[in-house]
């Protein structure tokens, strides 16, 4: 067993099998969730982990890990619930959400204020990563915070695809950069499917062809199991990406780059939002731009 005693916030579909790897790993675990019923089934399913009655349950804690789903549940739960005035200065919280870097450098004062120090290290690869441990890692903090965080970090990402992207915050601007790409590729790759189908190709051959050609992605390889056959089973909610879209949008205007394909991809995905709502799968944002869908279940194009 560990002598680092974790803390884990958020026992979402991420961070569930986050926790868990945490746990299969050796780690003690005090673990935190809003809904009650989830946090005693996870203590209920892992013996010896202990479910947080209130914030002092986290007093023991060398490392805070938290997974929610944007920086201002982050800090209600740091600094609002009060996990933050029960740890010990000298404490480390690894913030593992997607989050506006500008909300995790407030965050990050006010818990200086009790000598615990933050890295943000937000991560790519979805539930199948996480379930298996090969997450992408993206780190920005201090170094000797950083290497404070490295017992964790080994067991929940990939060691080749951890990336130190430079000071606090850096992170979660990545992360959401890496996120807006992916977004306007969905677009790319939903126009173009449209517009072949509308021609005379099929979907399925169009979609068989850019993943054995320079059109290939992920988000072609997402169409291909999620799209075209109607699962929209992705396991990230459209929300979510949206979220992490207008998180782009800020980081870009902050950069004062001229981004205008990135801006369009902003407005499509808060379409899609509006629209679908969100706890729609992301897979399902195409719905939302015409009356005739792609594949699968729903009509043809």
């Amino acid at each position: 067993m560990s002598e680092l005693t974790i803390g884990f916030v958020g026992l979402g579909n991420m961070g569930w099998p986050m926790a868990g790897n945490l746990y299969a790993a050796g780690f003690p675990l005090v673990v935190r969730d809003a809904a009650a019923d989830r946090q005693a089934a996870f203590a209920g399913g892992h013996p010896g982990v202990t479910a947080a009655a209130g914030p002092g349950a986290f007093a023991a804690a060398d490392i805070v890990i938290t997974m929610l789903t944007d920086g201002t549940v982050v800090a209600d739960a740091l600094l609002g619930w009060g996990i933050a005035a029960a740890l010990r200065p000298g404490a480390l919280v690894l913030e593992m959400s997607s989050a506006d870097p500008a909300d995790t450098l407030r965050t990050a004062a006010g818990l200086a204020a009790y000598g615990v120090r933050m890295v943000d290290s937000p991560v790519s690869g979805g539930v199948p990563r996480a379930v298996t441990g090969e997450l992408s890692l993206m780190i920005g903090g201090d170094d000797a915070d950083i290497a404070r965080a490295q017992p964790a970090l080994r067991v929940l990402g990939d060691p080749a695809r951890q990336f130190r992207t430079g000071a606090l915050g850096t992170g979660h601007a990545m992360k959401a950069l890496n996120n807006v790409v992916g977004a306007a590729t969905y677009c790319a790759t939903a126009e173009a499917v449209v517009a072949g189908a509308r021609f005379g190709l099929d979907p399925k051959t169009m979609i068989d062809i850019i993943n054995a050609s320079t059109g290939q992605s992920f988000t072609s390889g997402m169409f291909a199991a999620n799209v075209l056959n109607g699962a929209y089973a992705t396991g990230f909610m459209l929300g979510l990406m949206a979220k992490d879209v207008r998180i782009a949008q800020s980081v870009i205007g902050a950069s004062g780059a001229d981004a205008p394909v990135l801006a369009l991809t902003g407005e499509r995905w808060a379409r899609a939002l509006g629209d679908l709502g969100p706890a729609a799968d992301q897979s399902r944002a195409h719905q939302a731009w015409w009356a005739d869908a792609l594949g699968g279940s729903d009509a043809a194009v």
